[in-house]
């Protein structure tokens, strides 16, 4: 995890939100702030805040009510987001990683995260630790990749956004699965955009995609890819 985690420093933040936002991240930002319910002192956590994205609108949706605790594991990133979300009363920025929470039982109403559960090496263990810090009712809340068909192991080895897209992502009923035995319940995945032909190509452009399997180009890879995923709206509730 530490090598991931350093993947992430020098000008990657500033690139990662200049060119892979508009692209992938700023629609589903928005979905998933609007779906949070503003109540008066709700207790929201980020994990895998990145660079903000989410933070900046979960900000807005609460319209001054309420708090958030934005969490990354990478300090860079979390630096990086706190020059770009403007200071608010009841936001507070804190390094943690998501697998092992440094945080108290039953302290939060929602837990919300975007496209970083994929990044998880124990998913079970990060579902868990959410389930844990939530209140009885709370709420979990996630976009993030899901497969929709299996992916060749040769497949999965590729460097880059690829890696992260495809070797960390789940088959959709394996994330209802994962939720189920941390303890959710209501446990459901909706999917919002399955990704085309034309996308990959657009993620490969933007991305280093050097390690091909032997005797396989780019076109193969996205001919092999395409309708293999997809982004997908997960949620469940602490009963």
């Amino acid at each position: 995890m530490a090598d991931r985690n350093a993947a992430f420093e020098g000008t990657i933040p500033q690139h990662y939100d200049r060119y892979l936002g508009p692209l992938l991240f700023h629609p589903y930002a928005d979905d998933l702030a609007a779906r949070l319910v503003p109540k008066p002192d709700v207790r929201v956590l980020e994990i895998a805040c990145g660079t903000g994205l989410v933070t900046r609108r979960l900000l807005d949706r609460l319209g001054g009510s309420g708090s958030i605790l934005a969490t990354d594991l990478n300090e860079a990133m979390l630096a990086y987001a706190r020059s770009q979300v403007v200071a608010a009363p009841g936001l507070q920025w804190r390094q943690a990683d998501a697998v092992k929470l440094p945080l108290p039982d039953r302290s939060f109403d929602a837990v919300v995260c975007q496209f970083g559960l994929m990044f998880f090496p124990d998913k079970a263990a990060a579902l868990r630790e959410a389930f844990r810090v939530l209140r009885p009712g709370g709420r979990f809340a996630v976009s993030d990749i899901v497969l929709l068909r299996d992916i060749p192991e040769a497949l999965r080895s590729v460097v880059g956004l690829w890696t992260g897209c495809i070797s960390g992502a789940l088959r959709d009923h394996e994330y209802v699965e994962k939720l189920t035995s941390a303890g959710f319940t209501d446990a459901d995945v909706e999917v919002t955009r399955r990704y085309t032909r034309d996308d990959l190509e657009a993620m490969a452009e933007m991305t280093d995609v050097t390690a091909l399997p032997d005797g396989m180009a780019l076109p193969d890879l996205v001919e092999a890819l395409d309708g293999a995923f997809a982004s997908a709206f997960v949620r469940a509730r602490k009963p």
